[in-house]
């Protein structure tokens, strides 16, 4: 029986050996990687790799995109789908930087609290994420807004970079979603007020809300944050947290870890399932977002 091998492409310097290991612990035989890779290169890549099996053998391999761009690794994949030739087709799937597994746990999470505590979903909440420019709110952005959700994306420098993301956002997957002015404590805060769900995804070790911001959330439901590293970027919040209580009305909790857990979960589900598939399969943060929820119930 052939092999199953996995193709990791990356444009940095270094594919990440995170996601190595996940490849690896899911069960990939081969695992080739390939760093500083242009979008050029896409296509001559996937097609070296499609030609060298029989169609039938083909689907026995992976490209998986990294990175830290959300949209320069859409960008790789749809380039790498564009190239394939039937019937020689390969599974191809993103997570740049973890982000569209890590976005999607985090969801996941937010949406099964939701349920459980407040039987609630979702739909007609409004959610504000901050972090607005990385790679893991762009993905949470696009997942709660098709869950109906009402979201703004708060860009810490203002609306221009958020703005031109919202518009990426709606031009690729049909969704709205309102870019926010986070360039000041106080508009942040500001923004937490009306904030039924509140995500932060910005960088690591800083605090976007504080004590008194927080607690001024009195619409608050949920609020997670992916900061491991202290202090979190929402007060209040421990990295295990998953559901405990904030302090503030019936506001709960969601910490980096137990966010991460469902990520990890997420991602070897994803390379499971490419490593299984008899059909070739297409993979971003929408079926990490299915295989979230599938593993939290």
């Amino acid at each position: 029986m052939s092999k199953n091998i996995l193709h990791m492409l990356t444009p940095l310097k270094h594919m990440s050996p995170f996601d190595v290991n996940m490849a690896a612990d899911a069960g990939f035989d081969v695992i080739a990687t390939y760093t500083s890779v242009t979008p050029e290169e896409v296509r001559g890549l996937v097609q070296d790799a499609i030609f060298s099996r029989s169609p039938a053998d083909a689907v026995r391999q992976g490209v998986f995109f990294a990175g830290k761009n959300a949209i320069a690794a859409l960008d790789m994949m749809k380039t790498a789908e564009d190239s394939l030739v039937p019937p020689f087709l390969i599974n191809l799937m993103a997570d740049p930087a973890g982000s569209f597994t890590t976005a999607a746990g985090m969801v996941a999470c937010a949406a099964k609290l939701l349920e459980t505590r407040f039987q609630t979903s979702f739909k007609d909440k409004t959610v504000v994420i901050y972090g607005g420019t990385g790679v893991v709110a762009f993905s949470a952005a696009v997942i709660a807004a098709g869950e109906g959700a009402r979201v703004k994306l708060v860009g810490y420098d203002g609306t221009k970079r958020v703005g031109a993301i919202a518009a990426d956002m709606k031009a690729r997957f049909g969704v709205d979603v309102e870019p926010a002015d986070g360039s000041s404590p106080e508009k942040n805060a500001e923004l937490a007020l009306d904030a039924e769900v509140l995500f932060a995804a910005g960088p690591a070790g800083v605090q976007i809300l504080n004590a008194d911001q927080v607690a001024a959330a009195k619409k608050l439901l949920v609020a997670g944050d992916v900061n491991a590293v202290p202090p979190p970027g929402i007060h209040g919040i421990d990295v295990f947290a998953n559901g405990e209580p904030l302090g503030i009305g019936d506001g709960v909790g969601l910490g980096a870890l137990a966010i991460g857990n469902v990520k990890y979960q997420a991602q070897n589900r994803l390379f499971r399932r490419m490593i299984t598939t008899g059909e070739p399969l297409v993979l971003d943060f929408r079926h990490a977002y299915a295989e979230a929820r599938a593993f939290i119930g």
